[in-house]
């Protein structure tokens, strides 16, 4: 029997793997294709992404240095009475980086192979029975199907996570729709674009070096979200290659626990309300489940429940906060952005730390 069965190999699932192999624990990842694939998720992170990985991994991952943004209330073509059509924040440092989103995920995946974890493609969980004493998780793979015990399962399944109905847990509190395309011309650009175009959230454009430029877009679903893509993509003038969709989980559900059972990551709506990104979010939970949960005393869950919402709460409900700005009349957004704009001391992982001696330095500056 395992210690835990692990259902997803994205980041959240990899780094639980990793660090509970680490601890000495029998750990088995399940992913139902190959690591990384499809990719549904953007690759622009915050530099502390550099701390989940592997020493070399900047040198293979890393595509470009971000310091800023540009914000648009309107698409690319919008125009502001003053002539310029956007609101520069910024530090004279980077702010984020850019990365190789694939790359990422083998990497974390890797990580936690070295670490002792048996992490398997192509294996799809296709039921999970829990039990007084164990977890029994159904597994398709190529060869067959079989049953797999474990004392607990860690679901990191994504938004859309088998794992959490087949525990009975309850859904995030709201599911976007996300469209990304890519256009192969090099940018170097060290700025991003934000464009507040699109229904309660908005869409975006991130230079990636060599690499290219990715286009996004995110919006509630039955809200025109694929035309909005193209009039996007229209408004830039590109023709975008390797487009691919997904859904992005905005709000925790009460409880990410269960019997024998945790959720990580998107499978947790562990994200940032006003960005929808997860990455960071999902890893920090996964190392708190991994100091928090004992396979053998299944009390522990709570521990783990509590620990991650005590991190994390007051940066997702600032973040929900945040958000409603989106869905501001455009003459409030412009005076707020106006006024706002310039030099920033905020970390974009942390919402709190738009109170933090940082960004008021930055605001006090001429």
């Amino acid at each position: 029997m395992h210690d835990f069965v692990v259902v997803g190999c994205g980041p959240p699932g990899a780094r639980f793997a990793r660090r509970a192999a680490e601890e000495g624990y029998d750990v088995v990842a399940f992913e139902k294709g190959r690591v990384g694939e499809p990719l549904a998720c953007s690759g622009h992170v915050s530099t502390d992404i550099w701390e989940f990985t592997g020493p070399d991994a900047r040198e293979d991952l890393f595509q470009n240095r971000i310091r800023g943004a540009r914000f648009h209330v309107g698409g690319p073509n919008g125009d502001r009475p003053d002539g310029d059509d956007s609101y520069p924040f910024y530090k004279d440092e980077t702010v984020s980086n850019v990365i190789d989103r694939v790359g990422l995920d083998r990497h974390l995946a890797d990580l936690a192979r070295e670490a002792g974890a048996d992490v398997r493609e192509r294996h799809t969980v296709t039921g999970v029975d829990e039990h007084d004493d164990r977890v029994e998780v159904t597994v398709k793979s190529p060869e067959g199907t079989e049953t797999v015990d474990a004392k607990m399962v860690a679901g990191a399944d994504g938004p859309r996570s088998r794992v959490r109905d087949e525990l009975g847990l309850e859904e995030p509190g709201e599911l976007l729709h996300g469209v990304l395309g890519f256009d192969p011309e090099p940018d170097g650009q060290d700025f991003v674009d934000v464009h507040l175009s699109a229904p309660r959230f908005f869409a975006w454009r991130i230079p990636r070096g060599d690499a290219g430029v990715e286009y996004g877009l995110a919006a509630p679903p039955g809200d025109g979200v694929r035309e909005l893509f193209e009039e996007l993509q229209a408004g830039y003038g590109v023709d975008l290659e390797n487009r691919c969709s997904g859904a992005i989980p905005i709000g925790p559900p009460e409880s990410v626990t269960s019997r024998r059972g945790f959720l990580l990551g998107d499978a947790a709506a562990q994200t940032k309300p006003f960005t929808g990104g997860g990455i960071l979010y999902g890893m920090t939970a996964a190392d708190h489940a991994v100091e928090q949960i004992d396979p053998d005393w299944p009390p522990t869950l709570a521990d783990y429940e509590r620990a991650w919402r005590e991190d994390l709460f007051r940066e997702i409900r600032l973040g929900h906060l945040l958000r409603r700005a989106y869905s501001l009349p455009e003459p409030v957004q412009r005076f707020g952005l106006r006024t706002l704009s310039g030099e920033i001391g905020v970390h974009m992982d942390r919402p709190t730390s738009l109170f933090s001696r940082e960004q008021l330095k930055a605001w006090l500056s001429p």
